[in-house]
């Protein structure tokens, strides 16, 4: 016998009628069947949503799947790091060579990373993921295919590089694939396997029932009624259709709802049930906009504020690749509103018409440059009237304050959150943390806030109002407090926040106990397990600090520093040459790691090994040419 929970949606206006849905697909029992199985009955919207932007948003890394035009000079260069980056094909397998030239133009360090992925449907880029470990990273590659170009990708740009560490997890799986239902969790980005493309069930729901009913042969005639095994969109709401495509097509600081993951929206519920999106706000900033925030900029026009039952459906057959789609079916829908004998019907001259074949998105949502990501113009969904006026972002924009999109009520707890992951992901301007403070200060005190709490100091680095709060609720209070595992590790986070302000301000002893409770509540997470052994070897216990070193190692085998650590440890325990290929495997991946560099003329320097000890001094002092430790040791041995 199945048995199905019912999930009501709630009474929703903006339709032709009030609706009120029940789906029973919505519940978190109802598995996601694959875009597979719905090919099986739906094989002709398969066929055409596979072109589409969503349905060729991921897939694996071959010529078939990638549009970069790769050749012997494709090249990228990062002046601030002075690492060089070159793509290249072996057979139909993707890698990307990091190297770096020395003053004579020979290579000094080279490493070679596979490419698993591609994101993107290549109409705008193509990006490049790699897994290692069962976990997933981004690679510094991205083409950029509207200008033809290889380059660092966003975020990555000056002085940004984070190389081969960028960690994917559920909130760029959430969106840029089918559901990651293979994601482990304990962890940020670690999958038993990395879902395709986004499918048929992102925008309606897990299939599962719907299945079981079709192959029992229990068919809904939805000609004359609705099927509640599978919510079809179109029969939702207007406002619920909207929902759907704003789950990610609204980038921006997004802040879950307690207790919500990332994996958490179905089609049929409000956004706002899960997570509410912020963007700030300025006082002359009309024309700024972020690649995926078209929901945003299209609830700013006047056709979407004055024209009932507009929605993004309303112009975009979601099965339906836009490059397929005819310029007179986007222009029909103008004409919708705007007849020709209506006073508000296009006054452009002839000739500028003419000129823009037209087409009323070429003047009415013109393409501009999203300020995210370079080298990509897309079309900008503020609807309106051209005029310079309201585009002038010239002299000070002042600005106004983090604003929650999709919910006109978040309460304190989200507008706090909004300021501080705004402070530490986007900008760290103080007048961020302030925010937050204001709401901070207006939660009621009687309910538990120590998570918010312990993220506003440890971002302002008050190591002490951190410590003295936990102090005075007691360690084995908020140990008790800290004890349930999320999906997003909230609980980890704070553990481990609470652990390195005791470690900052020297109280070894009291950090411990929190860095092996994130350890336990997100085990799978590298650098936890990495703090953990540096504080056991602290607390003189090499031998079990050995243990979350190679626990680290299995997690990631070129975390430098725990390759580092562990390297460190032999060193202590006078096994040179074991010690010796530990940091020179640490700098196989990052030639730039000065503590391994001094490590291994330590090495060195127990072994006698003077012309490879005047070497790493050297690179220590290319480093950092203020060391004096390193200027001192070359003095002596004579290198300098």
């Amino acid at each position: 016998m199945l048995v199905a929970v019912m999930f009501q949606c709630g009474r929703q206006t903006g339709g032709d009628t009030d609706a009120e849905q029940t789906y029973v697909n919505l519940s978190d029992t109802v598995k996601y069947v694959g875009i597979e199985t719905c090919r099986k009955c739906h094989y002709q919207k398969h066929q055409t949503f596979v072109h589409t932007g969503m349905g060729s948003s991921f897939g694996v890394a071959d010529t078939a799947k990638s549009v970069a035009r790769i050749s012997d000079t494709t090249i990228i260069y990062d002046p601030h790091s002075n690492f060089y980056y070159q793509p290249y094909w072996k057979g139909d397998s993707l890698f990307l060579k990091e190297f770096r030239l020395g003053a004579n133009g020979d290579t000094t360090y080279r490493q070679n990373r596979k490419i698993d992925y591609v994101v993107g449907s290549g109409q705008h880029t193509n990006s490049h993921l790699f897994v290692h470990a069962s976990m997933l990273y981004q690679a510094p590659f991205t083409w950029y295919a509207q200008k033809s170009k290889a380059d660092l990708p966003p975020g990555y740009e000056g002085g940004y590089n984070s190389r081969f560490t960028r960690q994917i997890g559920l909130e760029c799986t959430s969106c840029h694939n089918a559901m990651p239902t293979g994601f482990v969790p304990g962890s940020i980005n670690k999958y038993t396997e990395v879902p395709g493309a986004i499918d048929c069930e992102r925008c309606h729901g897990p299939g599962e029932i719907h299945v079981q009913r079709m192959m029992k042969g229990q068919y809904v005639d939805t000609a004359t009624a609705i099927d509640y095994s599978i919510v079809n969109p179109k029969k939702l709401p207007v406002s619920l259709q909207f929902e759907i495509c704003q789950r990610c097509h609204l980038q921006g600081n997004a802040v879950l709802v307690e207790d919500r993951s990332f994996m958490d929206f179905k089609p049929g519920m409000r956004l706002s049930e899960v997570m509410d999106i912020y963007l700030p706000r300025y006082s002359n900033a009309d024309n700024r906009f972020i690649m995926a925030s078209h929901v945003d900029r299209f609830k700013l026009s006047e056709c979407f504020k004055n024209s009932e039952g507009y929605n993004c459906a309303s112009c975009h057959n979601p099965h339906i690749s836009v490059r397929e789609t005819n310029v007179q079916k986007f222009n029909q829908q103008c004409r919708s509103c705007h007849q020709e004998k209506d006073s508000d019907f296009c006054t452009a001259k002839k000739e500028l018409l003419q000129s823009k074949n037209f087409n009323c998105v070429e003047c009415h949502m013109p393409s501009s440059g999203a300020v995210d990501i370079p080298h990509v113009t897309v079309h900008d969904h503020y609807v309106r009237k051209p005029d310079g006026s309201r585009d002038d972002t010239t002299g000070i924009s002042r600005f106004l304050g983090l604003v929650a999109v999709n919910n006109a009520k978040p309460d304190l707890r989200s507008r706090a959150m909004a300021y501080m992951q705004q402070y530490e992901r986007f900008n760290s301007y103080p007048y961020y943390l302030d925010s937050a403070l204001v709401f901070l200060n207006k939660l009621d005190p009687q309910k538990n806030n120590t998570g918010l709490w312990t993220y506003y100091f440890f971002l302002k680095q008050d190591f002490g109002a951190l410590t003295k709060l936990v102090n005075s609720q007691g360690t084995q209070r908020i140990l008790g407090e800290l004890k349930t595992p999320s999906l997003s590790n909230e609980q980890a986070w704070t553990a481990y926040r609470i652990g390195e302000s005791f470690y900052k301000l020297g109280n070894i002893n009291e950090a411990w106990p929190f860095y092996k409770r994130a350890v336990d509540l997100a085990p799978y997470v590298p650098d936890f397990q990495n703090k953990a052994g540096v504080t056991l070897l602290v607390l003189q216990k090499p031998k079990e600090a050995l243990r979350y070193f190679d626990r680290t190692l299995e997690l990631k085998a070129d975390h430098q520093e725990a390759l580092n650590n562990k390297g460190y440890v032999r060193l202590l325990q006078g096994e040179f040459q074991t010690a010796k290929k530990l940091f020179q495997k640490a700098l196989t991946y990052d030639p730039d790691y000065e503590l391994a560099w001094l490590n291994l003329a330590n090495a060195h320097l127990q072994l006698n090994e003077n012309t490879e000890l005047r070497h790493c001094l050297k690179e220590v002092l290319r480093i950092n040419p203020v060391n004096k430790r390193a200027q001192q040791l070359l003095n002596t041995i004579g290198g300098a």
